[in-house]
């Protein structure tokens, strides 16, 4: 009995094991670094491809971390989407091994036209906040597509059109909603310097940011914050934007020393939210930031 019984428990677990091994081997498995890409890739790629996203709802992409089996079905990607240009920090080591073995890799910041940061703290670095520009997102997806296309198969091409067409839709509604701010009140200041290319695409003027130079891993010095104080009060600048994946402390402390009433408005600028959020994805991420945008600088 005791025998039938191990028998039957073996057969149930090598069932089980195989339907495992069915389902990871069923599809591709394409790894994406970013919670923002991800979501992208996800939309190009239907349900015929497996998307692991590295990046944590309301993570920091410049400093997030991943598990060692998460690492491992990296390296065993049948390709990796990686937005590049030094964004992924505390990831690097690992986007580095995977290359190293063979791993297909797409990077996003690839297929853009790159701009420097503004701050002269960074030190002319590029700037790898691309994804403000809707523009620039459709240069990624035109990019992405055929790569995409050759893990997953036609359908690609198609998702990948509808998805262009809802960027070409928001990149338009940007462009009106900005265009209503008077020009003299398109003036942004961040606690990290995120929006230079939402800066150029749209005409907005870039007062300055409460971290210096290019990441969140940085810290400001008592003379940058008074430097930024004065810059905020010679613009006369309403409002200053705080990221959701950074704590806002020393923006509202900012708002507090300006000589004036300033207002503190949260945006999701590097990190999406999680379902129950106000930005689960990419295209709401931004219809929220326009709005929230408009209304703060809008007299």
């Amino acid at each position: 009995m005791r025998k039938l019984l191990a028998l039957a428990v073996t057969g149930v677990l090598l069932v089980l094991a195989g339907c495992t091994g069915t389902v990871a081997s069923d599809r591709p498995l394409v790894v994406v670094t970013t919670n923002i890409l991800g979501d992208v890739v996800s939309h190009l790629v239907g349900d015929d491809v497996e998307v692991l996203t590295l990046m944590r709802p309301g993570a920091d992409p410049h400093s997030f971390e991943i598990s060692a089996a998460e690492a491992a079905r990296l390296r065993s990607a049948d390709l990796l989407v990686a937005n590049g240009l030094g964004l992924e920090e505390g990831l690097q080591q690992h986007l580095d091994a995977a290359a190293s073995e063979g791993v297909r890799t797409f990077v996003a910041g690839d297929a853009v036209t790159v701009l420097p940061y503004t701050s002269t703290d960074a030190g002319g670095a590029d700037d790898p906040h691309f994804w403000t520009d809707p523009a620039r997102m459709v240069a990624v997806v035109d990019a992405l597509a055929p790569v995409l296309e050759e893990v997953g198969g036609s359908a690609v091409a198609s998702h990948a059109a509808a998805y262009r067409a809802e960027l070409e839709t928001l990149d338009a509604a940007m462009t009106a909603a900005f265009a209503a701010i008077p020009a003299e009140r398109r003036a942004l200041v961040t606690n990290h310097h995120v929006f230079g290319y939402l800066a150029d695409r749209f005409g907005f003027r870039l007062i300055g940011a409460v971290i210096p130079g290019g990441t969140t891993l940085a810290a400001p010095s008592a003379s940058d914050l008074a430097d930024l104080v004065a810059a905020i009060d010679e613009a006369g600048v309403p409002t200053i934007f705080a990221e959701s994946s950074s704590p806002d402390r020393l923006v509202r402390a900012l708002a507090d020393e300006a000589d004036r009433r300033v207002e503190v408005i949260e945006l999701f600028t590097e990190s999406l939210t999680d379902a129950s959020g106000d930005a689960p994805d990419y295209l709401t991420m931004m219809r929220v930031n326009t709005e929230r945008i408009a209304r703060g600088l809008s007299p």
